[in-house]
């Protein structure tokens, strides 16, 4: 019996690496569209929203003399890189998946609106939002959090190569303290990076809850929307 409905899942552009240098690993991108996949068939409504970190990060650009707002710009294209990548999966796999966009980018996806996403839910899609909010300044965290927030999903899901939520970086320190649950409160007055400030408020202010969990470890994501108790749960 599934817990969550309908969901909001925010996918790493770094966690699609896998073990490359950068761009995206064959194996983990099979490995999400065939999670993916597998619970959309027991009738979950998936939004989806990927980062571009893999490609390439809008603050970034400002080292190499890029304007913040193109740079911004080109991290939204990036994000559009994956999500075709892993629709392309999904679809080779067997799974029923439209691409929305944050600006017009017909003929690569519809222009997304919370009525389209819907629609896609009614017929059995999983719905691909890419390219941020479509405004600079704007992380894929906080496209997340809003796009989880219009379509009232009940749950985001915050899918990384890490465990959870710590209190130390896990890759670094060995002693490192993983949380089984917090509060908004709690996570922002302990510093935690879990989500930027904007996106983390967001979900706060309209109740959204967050689950912080390891992707990569193949059947995560069907544990988590049945609601076992992997990973970090953030709630007010």
């Amino acid at each position: 019996m599934k817990k969550y409905e309908r969901i909001l899942l925010k996918l790493s552009g770094e966690a699609l690496m896998g073990n490359e240098n950068n761009g995206i690993s064959p194996h983990v991108i099979n490995s999400y569209a065939k999670q993916i996949n597998e619970i959309s068939e027991f009738g979950v409504e998936i939004a989806i929203v990927i980062g571009g970190g893999n490609i390439f990060r809008g603050l970034s650009g400002l080292s190499k003399g890029v304007d913040r707002v193109k740079g911004d710009q080109m991290g939204m294209l990036a994000t559009i890189i994956n999500s075709l990548a892993l629709q392309s999966t999904i679809e080779a796999l067997g799974g029923k998946v439209k691409l929305f966009t944050a600006t017009k980018m017909e003929p690569i996806g519809e222009l997304y609106t919370k009525a389209k996403v819907l629609h896609a839910f009614s017929e059995g899609y999983t719905a691909i939002i890419a390219g941020g909010t479509g405004n600079p300044f704007f992380t894929t965290d906080s496209a997340s959090a809003l796009r989880g927030v219009e379509i009232e999903a009940k749950v985001l899901l915050k899918g990384t190569r890490v465990d959870g939520v710590y209190d130390s970086d896990p890759e670094i320190n060995p002693k490192a303290k993983k949380f089984k649950d917090l509060t908004f409160n709690n996570a922002y007055e302990q510093k935690l990076r879990i989500m930027d400030l904007t996106a983390f408020t967001m979900c706060s202010e309209n109740n959204l809850p967050i689950i912080v969990f390891d992707m990569n470890t193949e059947g995560n994501l069907k544990k988590v929307v049945l609601g076992e108790n992997i990973g970090t749960l953030i709630k007010n």
